[in-house]
């Protein structure tokens, strides 16, 4: 099977496990079991909307995904002993309309290239992007390395632009950092994505500064984080994703 096709399988495959697909098709799957087997169906049903609603409130969100965000900020020691900086892409929007169609960076990657410019101010480093385009278009490290070019005056970028995954992330910019030498990095991601990138780094023989941006905030009213709310359903499905990757990785 092609490796694009393997990449997509498991996107699918990822998307039916997570919730709200998981949760949805259990419903169902209660729903029609419930003409033969009324308790049980019924049983099924409930509980897999009830976990749909306890996963929607941001209470609920917020909590698993600021279970991942167990690095602190990068300390001035840490920075001193870094060699690169590495920022991982995040995502991109595709075809743009405000930036004439042109792919560019999402919100999370922007967020991250905004970091990694500012710790490239405070070290002089280098700094690495990586994220391919496994669904077409534009890679996301080209993308990355205009934005910090443009907007952030950032200078000294390498581009690793063939990765899909967070894996390839790892392995690809490996061999980029080692033909110059690097075995020192910062790694920027998002302070829930970081637990399980670390890992994969570390596994290219790398040591690595955990970098940290974007850390969940909770809400300021009270009320609000025990209402149901989209935001918060993919906040947990992102967490629970987290949770799936690093449990595959300690199992290979």
């Amino acid at each position: 099977m092609p490796i694009e096709a393997l990449f997509l399988l498991k996107k699918i495959i990822s998307a039916l496990i997570l919730p709200p697909t998981s949760l949805v098709l259990l419903a169902f799957l209660g729903l029609w079991l419930s003409r033969e087997h009324p308790k049980t169906g019924r049983t099924l049903a409930t509980l897999s909307l009830a976990t749909l609603l306890i996963l929607s409130l941001p209470v609920t969100g917020n909590a698993l995904q600021q279970s991942l965000e167990t690095e602190r900020p990068i300390s001035v020691a840490q920075l001193k002993e870094v060699q690169a900086i590495v920022i991982l892409g995040g995502g991109k929007n595709n075809a743009a309309p405000e930036f004439s169609d042109q792919d560019t960076v999402n919100r999370w990657t922007l967020q991250r290239l905004r970091y990694g410019a500012f710790l490239q101010e405070q070290t002089g480093k280098p700094i690495l992007v990586t994220g391919g385009a496994p669904f077409g278009g534009r890679p996301e490290a080209d993308a990355m390395a205009e934005t910090l070019e443009r907007d952030f005056k950032a200078k000294a970028i390498w581009i690793e632009d063939q990765s899909k995954d967070t894996a390839e992330n790892a392995a690809f910019s490996a061999t980029i950092l080692k033909e110059h030498g690097i075995q020192r990095i910062a790694l920027i991601s998002q302070a829930w994505h970081l637990p399980r990138a670390i890992k994969l780094f570390e596994q290219q023989g790398f040591t690595v500064y955990p970098a940290p941006t974007g850390y969940t905030h909770e809400d300021n009213e009270p009320i609000i984080r025990w209402l149901p709310k989209a935001s918060a359903l993919d906040k947990s499905a992102i967490a629970l994703k987290e949770y799936l990757g690093l449990l595959a990785n300690t199992t290979q």
